[in-house]
């Protein structure tokens, strides 16, 4: 959760420029000395009249300035990007690893492991009858193969025993 709310974080600094943020409190800015202006017509006050009209044309100026300036992304702020974008990606590689999706990915494109082929030889060679490889060899091939599956294979017989 915190990986997520740090991310949420670092892209609604990116989705911002600071130029966005000038351009929408100027926008606002002029919004308020409208409105002000309104309600100093309304009341009949010209010196209120007066101030939303000046604060609305400084506002007007800013607006033509804005146009010039050009949005710089701090250097650290470049690299937290860069990093963000790297750990989503390796999340989301992981994600797939586990769910499975890269093995059928593996599958699809023939990029079988080595101990997965010669087990499958092996297998074949088992099921033919014209060949001397039994189950027995079978299971003992598998044993020295994957040293997980012979730690399987000891503890499932330890139980049986018992």
């Amino acid at each position: 959760m915190r990986f997520l709310a740090v991310m949420a974080i670092l892209l609604g600094l990116a989705a911002c420029s600071p130029v966005q943020r000038i351009a929408k409190a100027n926008n606002a800015i002029r919004l308020e000395a409208r409105n002000l202006s309104k309600h100093g017509e309304a009341t009949g006050d010209r010196v209120v009249i007066d101030s939303a009209n000046r604060i609305d044309e400084l506002a007007a100026g800013v607006s033509v300035d804005l146009s010039q300036v050009e949005d710089k992304t701090p250097a650290w702020m470049t690299m937290l990007q860069w990093w963000g974008i790297a750990l989503a990606a390796v999340a989301l590689l992981v994600i797939l690893w586990q769910s499975g999706a890269l093995t059928g990915l593996r599958i699809l494109v023939g990029w079988l492991p080595r101990k997965k082929v010669a087990q499958a030889e092996l297998a074949v060679d088992m099921l033919d009858p014209s060949r001397p490889e039994g189950d027995r060899e079978y299971v003992a091939a598998m044993r020295a193969q994957d040293p997980e599956f012979d730690a399987a294979f000891r503890k499932a017989q330890k139980r049986r025993k018992a």
